[in-house]
C-alpha cells in the first residue's frame, strides 16, 4: 500500500485495492475500527475517482457495511446494503451474481437485527435465482441455502433447518470435497441443528469429525479449528453433566472393577465402565463416542464454539464482496 501510494498516488485504483486488502486483514483480525477507517477512505475516494455506481465503489460500500454489521451498527449497515443492492439492480440487473450477493448481505443484516421474516424472504429469493442462474450445486447457491438454514434455526424451525443443512453438506462433499473448508463449515452447522433438536450425541460425533478434519486441513492454530474444539469441549461437558445426573455411577462397584484392571490395559478399563452407557439406547457410533467420553480418553481432551463458525465468505449468514 505504501509503495503504491508513492509510485502511483493515493487515489490510483491499485492503491485503493491495496488499502481494501489491508482493511480486509484488519477485518479478519477483528480490528473493526482500523478496518472501518480504511473502508471509509476507500469508499469516498472511489466515489470521487471512479464514480458512485462503479463496481469497485459498490464493493467498497459493501465491505464497509460488513464492518458495520460486526460493530453492531445494524441501521448503518442496512442503509449501505440497500443502496448497493438497488444500484446493482439498476446497473447490472436483478439476476447478476453481484446483485444476488448484495441481497444476501442485506438478508444477513436483517438476520443480525433479529428480523427473521425479512431475512427469510430475501434468502429464499436469492436461492431460487441462484439455482436458475448458477445451478443448484454452485458454491454460491449452497451458501445461500446455508444462510436460509441459519434463519430457520433462529426461528426454531429445526426440521426445515436440518433438511437444508443435510442437503448442503452432502452436496458440498460431492462438489467441493469432504475436506474443503466450506464442507467442514456445513458439518458444524448441521451439528448445531442436531444439538438444538436435543440429538446431542449425534451432534458430538459430527462435530468431532469436523474438528479432526479442521486440525488436518487448517492446522491446530486456525481460529476455525480452535472455535470448533472449544465447542466440542463445551458440548462434551454438558453431555457428561447430564449423563451423570441421570445415570450416576455406582461408586463402590465401579471402583472395585477398576481396581481389578491393570492401568496399562486401557481397553479393559473402558469396558468395565460400559454399564453406564448400557442404560441408553444408542446407535453403535454414539455408544462408542459415549464410551470414549466416559473413559476420559477422548482425543481432543488429550490433544488439548462456535455458534456456527462464521467468517468472511463462509456459509452462515455472511457474504462479502
Amino acid at each position: 500500500m505504501e509503495t503504491r501510494k508513492t509510485m502511483l498516488g493515493a487515489e490510483h485504483p491499485d492503491t485503493l485495492t491495496s488499502m481494501a486488502n489491508l482493511a480486509s486483514t484488519f477485518w479478519n483480525q477483528g480490528l473493526w475500527n482500523e478496518a472501518e477507517k480504511l473502508d471509509v477512505q476507500v469508499m469516498e475516494t472511489s466515489k470521487t475517482v471512479l464514480g458512485a455506481e462503479h463496481p469497485s465503489t459498490l464493493t467498497s460500500m459493501a465491505n464497509l457495511a460488513s464492518t458495520y454489521r460486526n460493530q453492531g451498527r445494524g441501521n448503518e449497515a442496512e442503509k449501505l446494503d440497500v443502496q448497493v443492492m438497488e444500484t446493482r439492480k439498476t446497473v447490472l440487473g436483478a439476476e447478476h451474481p453481484d446483485t444476488l450477493t448484495s441481497m444476501a448481505n442485506l438478508a444477513s443484516t436483517f438476520w443480525n437485527q433479529g428480523r427473521w421474516d425479512e431475512a427469510e424472504k430475501l434468502d429464499v429469493q436469492v436461492i431460487e435465482t441462484r439455482k436458475t442462474v448458477l445451478g443448484a450445486k454452485h458454491p454460491s447457491t449452497l451458501t445461500s441455502m446455508a444462510n436460509l438454514a441459519s434463519t430457520y434455526r433462529s426461528q426454531g424451525r429445526w426440521n426445515e433447518a436440518e433438511k437444508l443443512d443435510m442437503r448442503v453438506m452432502e452436496t458440498s462433499k460431492t462438489v467441493l470435497g469432504a475436506e474443503h473448508p466450506d464442507t467442514l463449515t456445513t458439518m458444524v452447522n448441521l451439528a448445531y441443528t442436531w444439538k438444538s433438536q436435543g440429538r446431542v450425541l449425534e451432534a458430538l460425533v459430527l462435530l468431532e469429525e469436523s474438528c479432526q478434519l479442521r486440525h488436518k486441513v487448517l492446522g491446530p492454530d486456525h481460529h476455525s479449528t480452535r472455535d470448533a474444539v472449544n465447542a466440542l469441549d463445551d458440548w462434551q461437558g454438558e453431555h457428561d453433566l447430564i449423563l451423570n445426573e441421570r445415570f450416576p455411577p455406582p461408586e463402590i462397584e465401579q471402583s472395585e472393577h477398576l481396581q481389578q484392571v491393570p492401568p496399562q490395559h486401557t481397553a479393559a478399563a473402558i469396558l468395565t465402565q460400559s454399564h453406564r452407557v448400557g442404560h441408553i439406547s444408542l446407535p453403535q457410533i454414539q455408544g462408542r463416542l459415549a464410551l470414549a467420553f466416559l473413559s476420559g480418553n477422548h482425543p481432543l481432551i488429550i490433544a488439548s464454539r462456535v455458534p456456527s463458525p462464521t467468517s468472511r465468505g463462509q456459509a452462515t449468514q455472511e457474504e462479502v464482496d
